[in-house]
C-alpha cells in the first residue's frame, strides 16, 4: 500500500503549449512501469480549456466539480456536469474545460504508450470553444 497525503501530491500549473487560461494539474499517483496508468485532477478557472489533443489508449474523464464544455472534432460542443463522465476513443480528436462562467474540475485516466499519454495538437479557436452547448 502507498498513501500519498493531501497536500504531498505534486501540482503544476497547465503549461501554456497545452492550455489557455489558468489551470492547475495535481498528479494522482499511479505505479510505475510496466504500468501505464496516467491520473490527474485537473481544475479549470472560467474559460479555462485544453489544446485540441489525442490519447493513445483513449482517456476517461469524470467531472467532480462545476461546469465544463468538451467537444471532438466535428462535433457539437457539449455541456458538462458534475457527475459526467466522458469516454474518448483511442486516436479520437478532442478538448475540454469548464464553461465561460464557471470553475471546473475533473479526474483525467489514460494510459501512456512510449512515456506518452498525450499528443498535442492546435489550440482550440475561441469560435470552436464560444459555440453553443447541447446537453
Amino acid at each position: 500500500m502507498q498513501i500519498t497525503r493531501s497536500g504531498q501530491h505534486d501540482q503544476r500549473s497547465g503549461p501554456s503549449e497545452y492550455f489557455t487560461g489558468a489551470v492547475q494539474i495535481v498528479a494522482v499517483p499511479t505505479p510505475t512501469a510496466p504500468g501505464r496508468l496516467n491520473a490527474a485532477r485537473v481544475t479549470f478557472q472560467p474559460g479555462a480549456r485544453t489544446a485540441w489533443h489525442t490519447h493513445p489508449f483513449g482517456q476517461t474523464l469524470v467531472v467532480l466539480s462545476g461546469e465544463g464544455r468538451a467537444q471532438t472534432e466535428g462535433g457539437p460542443v457539449q455541456a458538462l456536469h458534475v457527475g459526467d463522465t466522458l469516454w474518448f476513443a483511442p486516436g479520437e480528436k478532442h478538448w475540454h474545460g469548464a464553461a465561460p462562467d464557471s470553475t471546473m474540475c475533473h479526474l483525467a485516466l489514460q494510459e501512456a504508450k512510449d512515456g506518452s499519454a498525450a499528443d498535442w495538437l492546435e489550440q482550440v479557436s475561441d469560435a470552436d470553444y464560444t459555440a453553443a452547448p447541447v446537453r
